[in-house]
């Protein structure tokens, strides 16, 4: 496993998530500048995501993957994306923002594709602007038989219309995943490692079950916790989708 997460976003202070949230529900092409994100306008809107770094660190516990294999904080990068040798990782893990297109997009000037959030450099560039777009996941090399895009937040458009996360699907499909969990809303922080957690446990403890057998492994079990009862309303757990699923033997 290769796992990326706990983007830096914000280099002037903490961050304030009540009020970033609020402000996600807008067209995709007002983080761009242009050609480059407009990293002052996404570090307004979104929050940081300190929880993931312990998800990614309890599923790297549950696959007994090295702690060297994480890129986490500054680490989480654009540049190290592309520059890791993917291919050799049956497990890739993001876990970030993630923006998608709406249907506004369809009439803009500027080109805003479906992106993954990571770290924000000091000093963006065209090659680092802390967004992983789609085109540029499209050209990565690997060969994972799953990718894992846990995505807190989804930034869709401003018009109803836009197929969440399509287009990154695609481009994971085209790098060379060959089954993708993805997260259609904003989902529960402490919920999701749990989830996560008990989806690996549940594909050690029978390597032959498929991905999304699983992930409703792991949904019933969320489910019928004594000890935490309001993780059996579905959004604590139905956000997550299997997207594609190669036949196991």
């Amino acid at each position: 496993m290769i796992g990326f997460g706990d983007p830096v976003l914000h280099r002037t202070g903490p961050s304030d998530t009540r009020k970033k949230l609020t402000s996600l529900n807008r067209s995709l092409t007002s983080f761009y500048r242009g050609a480059i994100a407009d990293t002052q306008s996404l570090a307004e809107a979104l929050p940081s995501l300190p929880e993931t770094a312990e998800e990614l660190r309890a599923v790297a516990k549950e696959l007994g993957a090295s702690s060297e294999d994480l890129r986490l904080g500054e680490a989480a990068n654009v540049p190290n994306v592309k520059r890791v040798a993917l291919d050799k990782y049956r497990v890739v893990y993001l876990a970030t923002h993630a923006l998608v297109a709406g249907e506004v997009e369809k009439f803009a000037k500027v080109k805003a594709e479906p992106s993954l959030v990571l770290s924000i450099p000091a000093k963006p560039t065209e090659d680092d602007d802390g967004l992983l777009r789609a085109s540029a996941v499209a050209l990565l090399k690997m060969n994972a038989d799953f990718v894992v895009l846990s995505a807190c937040n989804t930034a869709a458009g401003e018009k109803a219309g836009a197929e969440a996360l399509s287009g990154l699907a695609r481009a994971f499909f085209y790098a060379g995943a060959r089954s993708l969990l993805v997260s259609n809303w904003e989902v529960d922080s402490e919920s999701t490692v749990a989830l996560m957690t008990k989806l690996f446990d549940a594909l050690r403890a029978n390597p032959h079950l498929s991905y999304a057998e699983a992930l409703r492994t792991s949904m019933m079990q969320m489910i019928d916790k004594p000890s935490r009862p309001e993780w059996s309303q579905p959004k604590f757990w139905a956000p997550f989708i299997v997207v594609g699923e190669p036949e196991k033997n």
